[in-house]
């Protein structure tokens, strides 16, 4: 069994080394003709753990292949997947198909023989029946079926997403279809997996409705989070304790910045959209998308807070540029909301992250330092905050930090010290849903006093 796949962003990319792995011979296909040329040359245009490992492997083994040829691509497969990006226009939040309905005209055109098209790109309902409709007004001729097979891949463990999966999620509406994807996802099965088949509409639904589950599952435990704060309680401890429900499970329940990356914020966007185009109420999700946007800005008023309220000509340094650590991805981060505002107030940035610096680069490009490790951004800054749970971030020398910090303070925004541990060095700790550590008397900071006074 051939399989192409066309797109190489984070989706096609990782889906079509995968199937590579598990034996299958897998051309992938790309219009940039700069990516394929590096992808040939072991170059990975992403960030994702083991992925350029397998990328080489799969290509000395001859099943793994890089092209821009899509109509030749397309005609020697058995299964096309069409793994394109479809990212939300500016006026609704409903996702762009204009790439999407080039490439299926595209594919249309090189079909030879009877082909399975696989859409794995995120659509809004209805539109896998209009790819059907498209392939079959553009080559009259062509035998062929549809399905869609939403992804469910999270970055940073995409691999082993793709490899030992929840589920595999297939809308499609004929037998000769679903055998083709019982053969071509047999061997993850065989460890385990199922495969659901459903109608177009409900694969189309599964993937929104998931993705916003989650996304308001993290809104919500950070709204639980600053009522700790006031109330006394420990948010590590209400999670653990809520998650520890098995109809509740503890996953999606850490406090932080709120959400961001390439699916939760889209996905309810859209969702919110296809709920209002449809007449249908939808309070939940437009409640978490406020609160997320909400967040995410108040986040800049509580490091400010943390500092005294005031942080004009002081320098922070910011450890964690992504939007969750094993990626470099830097879409709706909430460093791109963050640091904009501590810039805004006057502060200067020393910022490092281990593999978002360059992507970050492209975002923000004004009033920032990138630093070459953590210990060099926190060099002469008057306070620490940490956006982003990078591991190497987890076990600083806490006491090389007190020393090269101008003062004491540290905000950690993802909870990944002990309060206890960072009393005992002397800081003064700022967390999420947790009350603050502050150190003695002696120790006390206030930014906004001469530094002998702080001291």
């Amino acid at each position: 069994m051939q399989i192409t796949m066309i797109g190489t962003g984070y989706v096609g990319l990782v889906s079509g080394v995968c199937f590579s792995e598990f034996g299958f011979q897998v051309t992938c296909v790309d219009k940039d003709a700069d990516k394929i040329a590096k992808l040939q040359q072991h170059i990975m245009p992403i960030y994702e753990p083991g992925l350029e490992q397998m990328v080489e492997a799969n290509r000395k083994a001859g099943r793994l292949f890089f092209t821009t040829d899509l109509p030749q691509a397309v005609a020697q497969a058995d299964i096309v997947f069409i793994a394109v990006g479809t990212p939300p226009n500016e006026t609704d939040g409903m996702p762009d198909l204009v790439a999407l309905n080039i490439v299926t005209k595209e594919v249309a055109k090189a079909l030879k023989g009877y082909t399975l098209v696989v859409n794995k790109s995120t659509v809004p309902l209805g539109t896998n029946r209009n790819i059907s409709k498209i392939i079959a007004e553009t080559n009259p001729g062509a035998d062929f079926d549809v399905a869609s097979n939403p992804e469910f891949l999270r970055e940073g463990t995409a691999i082993k997403d793709f490899m030992a999966p929840d589920r595999i999620v297939c809308g499609a509406t004929s037998k000769r279809a679903r055998e083709h994807l019982n053969k071509l996802y047999e061997p993850i099965c065989l460890n385990g997996a199922e495969i659901l088949f459903t109608t177009f509409e409900s694969a189309e639904m599964i993937k929104y409705a998931a993705n916003s589950m989650l996304a308001t599952r993290i809104a919500f435990i950070n709204e639980i989070a600053d009522l700790c704060e006031k109330t006394g309680a420990n948010i590590r401890d209400v999670a653990r304790g809520v998650g520890l429900d098995n109809r509740i499970g503890d996953k999606f329940l850490q406090a932080g910045p709120g959400y961001g990356g390439s699916c939760c914020p889209k996905d309810t966007l859209a969702l919110q959209q296809m709920a209002r185009n449809a007449g249908v109420p939808s309070q939940l999700v437009e409640a978490t998308i406020k609160s997320n946007d909400a967040r995410k800005l108040s986040m800049s008023e509580k490091i400010i807070t943390a500092a005294g309220g005031n942080i004009k000509s002081k320098t922070v340094a910011i450890l964690g540029l992504t939007f969750k650590p094993g990626t470099d991805d830097m879409r709706e981060s909430a460093s791109l909301y963050i640091i904009p505002a501590l810039i805004a107030a006057g502060a200067e940035i020393r910022a490092y992250d281990p593999q978002g610096m360059e992507e970050a680069a492209h975002h923000l490009k004004t009033n920032i330092k990138w630093c070459d490790d953590a210990y060099d951004a926190m060099q002469g800054a008057d306070m620490l905050v940490i956006l982003t749970e990078w591991n190497e971030f987890r076990s600083l020398d806490l006491d090389k930090v007190r020393a090269t910090l101008r003062h004491p303070l540290v905000v950690d925004l993802r909870n990944i010290y002990k309060r206890q541990d960072m009393k005992t060095h002397g800081f003064h700790y700022v967390s999420i849903g947790r009350q603050e550590v502050k150190p003695s008397e002696a120790n006390i900071l206030d930014l906004n006093i001469e530094d002998e006074l702080a001291a």
